[in-house]
């Protein structure tokens, strides 16, 4: 009887923090310095206006985001990104790292992750669809159980095969289940991420706040400059966060926000 591989689980997803190339993250005194950049149309595919971290360049799962936020919460993808995802030690892709983000957005914002869990589930999914690893090493084991041990099949062909077995709402429900699960078992390890950096973890709404009005400011700047691209760091501590624009076209290079 053939063994399933599922040594890709979750290598990728959680990062050591101290571990970062120091062009894309540097840990300072008193806080930590992250490497952005902007373009006002990214060729990527997807030809979007605005900020990735430049840990996300090169990942064709990352679209460039602006500071739009959602209709509920008061926060752009752009900061999801930079808190959530790069300085809580987590990849900034795949939908193993996004369940232990979106649980760290849901603690700093109150943003209840169910609905992006569920569209997950339905768009990703129920279509064979999963970033990061193969289906197999994604399935909770009282999934994977029900599959056929020695099996060649697809990502899409796993699905199908239990959407044979199970019940359409029932499996849609244990995978909804299954990403809280991964969300939750983040957890510890954004604290600790978090710890590492001198950043205190029970600051991360305040700290959110301060780089969106940053944000706010400085986009619409940027935007109605139409200057085709930037590069840009964000200092980020517990009492302050500051963006320097490392370009002398503009005026006011420097965009500061105290930390509540």
């Amino acid at each position: 009887m053939k063994e399933r591989n599922l040594t890709d689980t979750t290598k990728g997803s959680c990062l050591e923090i101290d571990q970062y190339p120091p062009e894309q993250l540097r840990i300072l005194g008193d806080g930590v310095s992250v490497s952005v950049t902007y373009k006002k149309t990214w060729e990527d595919g997807f030809g979007a206006r605005g900020w990735k971290l430049d840990a996300a360049i090169g990942d064709d799962n990352i679209i460039a985001s602006t500071r739009e936020t959602g209709q509920k919460i008061v926060t752009s993808v752009f900061i999801h990104d930079i808190l959530d995802h790069f300085l809580s030690g987590f990849n900034v892709s795949g939908h193993r790292s996004e369940a232990m983000a979106l649980i760290q957005l849901f603690k700093r914002t109150g943003s209840d992750p169910r609905a992006d869990y569920e569209q997950m589930v339905k768009e990703d999914i129920e279509n064979g669809r999963v970033n990061g690893e193969t289906m197999i090493s994604f399935l909770p084991e009282s999934l994977r159980s029900l599959l056929p041990t020695d099996t060649a099949m697809t990502d899409k062909e796993i699905i199908n095969c239990l959407k044979n077995t199970v019940d359409k709402m029932q499996l849609r429900d244990v995978l909804i289940e299954h990403f809280f699960t991964l969300g939750q078992s983040g957890t510890e390890h954004a604290i600790k991420s978090w710890k590492k950096l001198g950043l205190d973890p029970e600051k991360s709404s305040q700290i959110g706040l301060a780089l969106q009005d940053i944000l706010n400011r400085v986009d619409r700047i940027v935007e109605e400059s139409g200057v085709e691209a930037l590069e840009a760091t964000i200092v980020i501590s517990n009492e302050s966060c500051v963006l320097n624009i490392q370009n002398a076209w503009f005026a006011e290079s420097v965009y500061t926000a105290h930390v509540a």
